[in-house]
């Protein structure tokens, strides 16, 4: 089992963020919803935020998925914002920090 990383940039909270590094078998849709949760300090089984009233996660995965040659997916960003906050999506992490 992979361990996956949070970093949290506390201070002054109108600049704190949450930077997620995801497993390389997560889905981003988790890694997104896992994210925001430890963002707004809620427990991501049981966040009030819904990923899916904001970003649809099936085509998050699939703009993230393997190709149909087995290759991954070098680059791409998807960028969302939910309350107030932007949530940034790269292959290998998600960060989460307040909109500008």
């Amino acid at each position: 089992m992979t361990e996956r990383r949070i970093s949290e940039s506390h201070g002054c909270e109108l600049k704190r963020r949450v930077q997620y590094e995801r497993g390389r078998n997560e889905p981003p849709s988790i890694a997104a919803a896992t994210a925001l949760a430890e963002y707004y300090d809620e427990d991501a089984s049981a966040t009030t935020r819904q990923l899916y009233d904001y970003v649809d996660p099936d085509a998050l995965d699939a703009l993230f998925a393997d190709t149909h040659a087995g290759r991954s997916r070098a680059s791409g960003t998807v960028e969302f914002t939910v309350e107030g906050v932007t949530v940034t999506v790269t292959p290998d992490r998600v960060e989460v920090t307040p909109e500008t």
